[in-house]
Protein backbone atom coordinates (compact mmCIF):
# COMPACT_ATOMS: atom_id res chain seq x y z
CA UNK A 1 0.00 0.00 0.00
CA UNK A 2 1.57 3.04 -0.98
CA UNK A 3 1.95 5.89 2.12
CA UNK A 4 0.52 9.66 1.45
CA UNK A 5 2.66 12.47 2.97
CA UNK A 6 1.35 15.33 3.67
CA UNK A 7 3.23 18.75 4.52
CA UNK A 8 2.19 19.85 7.67
CA UNK A 9 4.05 23.03 7.00
CA UNK A 10 1.27 23.93 4.35
CA UNK A 11 -1.39 25.74 5.70
CA UNK A 12 -5.14 24.48 5.69
CA UNK A 13 -7.29 26.60 3.58
CA UNK A 14 -11.03 26.83 4.94
CA UNK A 15 -13.78 28.45 3.39
CA UNK A 16 -15.96 30.82 5.93
CA UNK A 17 -19.62 29.05 7.38
CA UNK A 18 -22.50 30.62 5.34
CA UNK A 19 -25.26 32.43 7.20
CA UNK A 20 -27.39 29.35 7.12
CA UNK A 21 -24.50 27.00 9.36
CA UNK A 22 -24.14 29.36 10.79
CA UNK A 23 -27.86 29.90 11.61
CA UNK A 24 -28.22 26.21 12.29
CA UNK A 25 -25.33 26.50 14.86
CA UNK A 26 -27.39 29.12 16.23
CA UNK A 27 -30.05 26.82 16.83
CA UNK A 28 -27.58 24.81 19.28
CA UNK A 29 -27.19 27.63 21.45
CA UNK A 30 -23.31 27.99 19.68
CA UNK A 31 -22.18 31.86 21.13
CA UNK A 32 -19.51 31.48 18.68
CA UNK A 33 -21.61 31.48 15.71
CA UNK A 34 -23.53 34.62 16.41
CA UNK A 35 -19.79 36.31 17.10
CA UNK A 36 -18.98 35.41 13.54
CA UNK A 37 -22.51 36.62 12.28
CA UNK A 38 -21.63 39.92 14.36
CA UNK A 39 -18.55 40.00 12.45
CA UNK A 40 -20.06 39.85 9.07
CA UNK A 41 -22.98 42.17 9.09
CA UNK A 42 -22.86 44.39 12.32
CA UNK A 43 -21.38 47.15 10.10
CA UNK A 44 -24.44 46.73 7.81
CA UNK A 45 -26.70 46.86 11.10
CA UNK A 46 -25.15 50.24 12.13
CA UNK A 47 -25.35 51.94 9.00
CA UNK A 48 -28.86 50.88 8.70
CA UNK A 49 -29.26 52.44 12.49
CA UNK A 50 -27.58 55.22 11.90
CA UNK A 51 -30.33 55.92 9.08
CA UNK A 52 -32.98 55.39 11.02
CA UNK A 53 -31.85 57.51 13.92
CA UNK A 54 -29.62 60.22 12.60
CA UNK A 55 -27.06 59.44 15.51
CA UNK A 56 -23.73 57.62 15.68
CA UNK A 57 -23.76 56.95 19.39
CA UNK A 58 -27.47 55.70 19.19
CA UNK A 59 -27.21 53.47 16.22
CA UNK A 60 -24.02 51.79 18.27
CA UNK A 61 -26.54 51.20 21.26
CA UNK A 62 -28.56 49.80 18.56
CA UNK A 63 -25.89 47.34 17.48
CA UNK A 64 -25.33 45.82 20.56
CA UNK A 65 -29.19 45.65 21.36
CA UNK A 66 -29.77 43.61 18.51
CA UNK A 67 -27.31 41.28 18.41
CA UNK A 68 -28.01 40.63 22.39
CA UNK A 69 -31.56 40.09 21.63
CA UNK A 70 -31.33 38.06 18.96
CA UNK A 71 -29.30 35.47 21.06
CA UNK A 72 -31.82 36.16 23.31
CA UNK A 73 -34.03 35.12 20.87
CA UNK A 74 -32.34 32.46 19.90
CA UNK A 75 -32.23 30.51 23.45
CA UNK A 76 -35.78 31.46 24.20
CA UNK A 77 -37.43 30.65 21.29
CA UNK A 78 -35.49 29.80 18.35
CA UNK A 79 -36.71 30.37 14.98
CA UNK A 80 -37.23 28.14 11.66
CA UNK A 81 -34.35 27.20 9.87
CA UNK A 82 -33.12 29.84 7.43
CA UNK A 83 -34.50 30.31 3.66
CA UNK A 84 -32.56 32.95 2.36
CA UNK A 85 -28.69 33.38 1.29
CA UNK A 86 -28.03 35.92 4.40
CA UNK A 87 -29.37 36.58 7.51
CA UNK A 88 -29.48 40.32 6.88
CA UNK A 89 -32.93 40.55 6.63
CA UNK A 90 -33.69 39.28 9.88
CA UNK A 91 -31.66 40.98 11.85
CA UNK A 92 -31.99 44.52 10.65
CA UNK A 93 -35.70 43.69 11.26
CA UNK A 94 -34.75 43.04 14.71
CA UNK A 95 -32.69 46.08 14.39
CA UNK A 96 -35.96 48.26 13.37
CA UNK A 97 -37.16 47.23 16.38
CA UNK A 98 -34.98 48.28 18.76
CA UNK A 99 -34.19 51.80 17.13
CA UNK A 100 -38.68 52.26 17.71
CA UNK A 101 -37.74 51.08 21.56
CA UNK A 102 -34.74 53.21 21.60
CA UNK A 103 -36.69 56.20 20.26
CA UNK A 104 -39.51 55.96 22.54
CA UNK A 105 -36.64 56.01 25.53
CA UNK A 106 -34.65 59.06 24.15
CA UNK A 107 -38.47 61.30 24.40
CA UNK A 108 -38.85 59.76 27.63
CA UNK A 109 -35.13 61.41 28.55
CA UNK A 110 -35.45 64.69 26.47
CA UNK A 111 -38.82 65.36 28.12
CA UNK A 112 -36.85 64.50 31.35
CA UNK A 113 -33.79 66.84 30.47
CA UNK A 114 -35.73 69.54 29.20
CA UNK A 115 -37.06 69.90 32.64
CA UNK A 116 -33.51 70.84 34.05
CA UNK A 117 -31.28 73.83 34.15
CA UNK A 118 -29.34 74.22 30.98
CA UNK A 119 -25.53 73.01 31.14
CA UNK A 120 -22.30 75.45 30.71
CA UNK A 121 -21.58 75.36 27.32
CA UNK A 122 -18.51 73.56 25.76
CA UNK A 123 -15.51 75.00 25.11
CA UNK A 124 -13.67 72.08 23.19
CA UNK A 125 -14.46 71.79 19.62
CA UNK A 126 -12.98 68.97 17.84
CA UNK A 127 -13.17 68.17 14.39
CA UNK A 128 -13.91 64.98 14.64
CA UNK A 129 -16.81 65.72 17.10
CA UNK A 130 -17.74 68.53 13.99
CA UNK A 131 -17.90 66.33 11.14
CA UNK A 132 -20.35 63.48 13.32
CA UNK A 133 -22.55 66.41 14.13
CA UNK A 134 -22.47 67.89 10.32
CA UNK A 135 -23.69 64.00 9.30
CA UNK A 136 -26.19 63.94 12.26
CA UNK A 137 -27.57 67.02 10.58
CA UNK A 138 -27.52 65.68 7.52
CA UNK A 139 -29.02 62.53 8.15
CA UNK A 140 -31.86 63.80 10.07
CA UNK A 141 -32.72 65.95 7.12
CA UNK A 142 -32.95 63.08 5.23
CA UNK A 143 -34.88 60.80 8.53
CA UNK A 144 -37.53 63.67 8.43
CA UNK A 145 -38.27 63.31 4.21
CA UNK A 146 -38.10 59.31 4.83
CA UNK A 147 -40.65 59.72 7.91
CA UNK A 148 -43.43 61.29 5.82
CA UNK A 149 -43.56 58.35 3.05
CA UNK A 150 -46.12 55.49 4.13
CA UNK A 151 -44.74 52.94 6.79
CA UNK A 152 -44.69 50.18 4.49
CA UNK A 153 -42.78 52.08 1.64
CA UNK A 154 -40.29 53.66 4.25
CA UNK A 155 -39.21 50.24 6.01
CA UNK A 156 -39.29 48.20 2.02
CA UNK A 157 -37.10 51.58 1.31
CA UNK A 158 -35.03 51.08 4.39
CA UNK A 159 -34.12 47.39 3.71
CA UNK A 160 -33.37 47.45 -0.05
CA UNK A 161 -31.89 51.20 -1.00
CA UNK A 162 -29.81 51.82 2.59
CA UNK A 163 -29.41 48.20 4.10
CA UNK A 164 -28.49 46.36 0.10
CA UNK A 165 -31.13 43.46 0.39
CA UNK A 166 -32.21 41.49 -2.48
CA UNK A 167 -35.86 42.04 -2.95
CA UNK A 168 -36.60 38.51 -2.60
CA UNK A 169 -34.62 39.11 0.83
CA UNK A 170 -36.19 42.15 1.74
CA UNK A 171 -39.55 40.10 1.48
CA UNK A 172 -38.22 37.27 3.63
CA UNK A 173 -38.06 39.95 6.28
CA UNK A 174 -40.78 41.80 5.93
CA UNK A 175 -42.99 38.53 5.09
CA UNK A 176 -44.51 39.71 2.13
CA UNK A 177 -44.18 38.37 -1.46
CA UNK A 178 -41.59 39.70 -4.28
CA UNK A 179 -44.15 41.60 -6.01
CA UNK A 180 -45.50 43.42 -3.04
CA UNK A 181 -41.77 44.44 -2.31
CA UNK A 182 -41.28 45.64 -6.13
CA UNK A 183 -44.53 47.97 -6.16
CA UNK A 184 -43.54 49.97 -2.81
CA UNK A 185 -40.10 50.61 -4.05
CA UNK A 186 -42.10 51.73 -7.07
CA UNK A 187 -44.21 54.13 -5.44
CA UNK A 188 -41.44 55.11 -2.51
CA UNK A 189 -39.07 56.03 -5.19
CA UNK A 190 -41.00 58.43 -7.31
CA UNK A 191 -41.90 60.28 -3.95
CA UNK A 192 -38.85 60.10 -2.42
CA UNK A 193 -36.76 63.03 -4.66
CA UNK A 194 -39.27 65.21 -3.83
CA UNK A 195 -39.61 64.60 -0.32
CA UNK A 196 -35.52 65.01 0.31
CA UNK A 197 -35.21 68.11 -2.01
CA UNK A 198 -37.96 69.81 -0.46
CA UNK A 199 -36.86 68.77 3.41
CA UNK A 200 -33.18 69.77 2.80
CA UNK A 201 -34.69 73.57 2.26
CA UNK A 202 -35.82 73.86 5.83
CA UNK A 203 -33.85 73.97 9.06
CA UNK A 204 -34.73 71.84 11.49
CA UNK A 205 -36.62 73.73 14.09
Amino acid sequence: MTNILIDETEPVVTSPASDHELWDRLRTGDHQALGELFDRHADAVHAFAFRRTASWSTAEDVVQSTFLNTWRRFQRNPPGPLTVPSALGWLLVVARNECRTLARTAARIRNLVDRLPAPEPATDHLADVDRRLDDERRMSAIRRAVDRLPRHERETLELVVWAGLTQTEAADALGVPVGTVKARLHRARRRFPDLVSSDFLQEPS
